[in-house]
């Protein structure tokens, strides 16, 4: 068996050549919004209210309801912050969104985000039956849909057997975002070759901070920024890649949004940070391979 250490050559950030960003940036960040169909016959992914007197109850119309909130609403207020920054943001969604949500989808493909996949229905990877099923048919709903297959892969809570990493490889995935190890890219070994691991972060992430860790309102932003402030230091000498993942209902409430949109005006705020998708960081880590190479 290859385990997820086999996978991953040990590399101290401190002894790589220098990455050069486009335009002379110092570091990058992109923008992660996770999109997902919750089935609401089944027990919730995640839920912000426990069961009256410790009863089960299934269906979870609490739980359930609190997440299609950010499908009808939270959703519109993050995709009107992003587009009035500027910012192009990377779209994890399940591949059955594509049917069950077409309207956030439509959104999403006019303003032009990436789509990246994120299992066919939210569920993690190492419960599934036939893992390799799942993401063909998460690539072929987005290409249906988007009129090309994802580039990317984001497995449901970063979820991945021995096996996963490398059905992806072969069904043509070229980039994950599970692997949270680094803050530059690096080459993940599979059967089929190597792929690439975007860095990923589960600490500017709206899932830890307030659903798990039960933060209060302004967390993130105070998390986002301090960890944005180190990197951008660190990045003088050393280039650095920044993750931002939200999810509708969780970032896109009402005493939320104000903070998001302040952690973006920070960033847009300091020279030489370039906003970037996944598979734009991808290409740029590719180009930066060769030129590596060839020096």
């Amino acid at each position: 068996m290859t385990t997820f250490r086999d996978r991953v050559p040990f590399s101290a950030i401190i002894d790589r050549p220098k990455l050069q960003l486009p335009d002379g940036a110092r570091m990058a960040v992109w923008t992660i919004v996770n999109v997902e169909n919750w089935d609401s016959t089944k027990a919730q992914p995640r839920t912000v209210l426990p069961p009256p007197m410790g009863k089960p109850l299934l269906p979870d119309l609490p739980n359930w309801s609190w997440h299609e909130y950010g499908m009808r609403v939270g959703f519109w207020r993050i995709h009107e912050l992003l587009t009035g920054l500027g910012v192009t943001p990377t779209l994890a969604l399940n591949g059955i969104v594509c049917d069950n949500y077409p309207r956030i989808a439509d959104a999403a493909k006019d303003a032009e985000w990436e789509f990246m996949g994120h299992g066919f229905v939210q569920g993690p990877m190492h419960h599934l039956d036939d893992q390799r099923d799942a993401i063909r048919r998460t690539m072929e709903a987005i290409e249906k849909f988007a009129g090309k297959p994802p580039r990317g892969w984001e497995s449901p809570g970063l979820t991945e057997t021995e096996d996963t990493i490398d059905i992806l490889a072969e069904e043509g995935i070229e980039y994950v975002a599970d692997w949270v190890l680094d803050d530059q890219p690096c080459r993940i070994d599979t059967k089929s070759g190597s792929m690439i691991s975007v860095p990923y972060s589960v600490e500017t992430n709206d899932i830890p901070i307030f659903s798990l860790q039960n933060r209060p309102s302004d967390a993130m932003l105070k998390r986002t920024v301090d960890q944005f402030d180190q990197l951008y230091t660190e990045s003088e000498t050393i280039t650095r890649v920044m993750a931002i993942s939200m999810h509708p209902y969780l970032s896109g409430v009402p005493h939320r949004i104000g903070y998001l949109k302040q952690i973006y005006e920070h960033i847009q705020d300091r020279p030489g940070v370039v906003m970037m998708t996944g598979e734009e960081i991808l290409d740029w880590y590719l180009g930066e391979e060769k030129r590596l190479a060839s020096s």
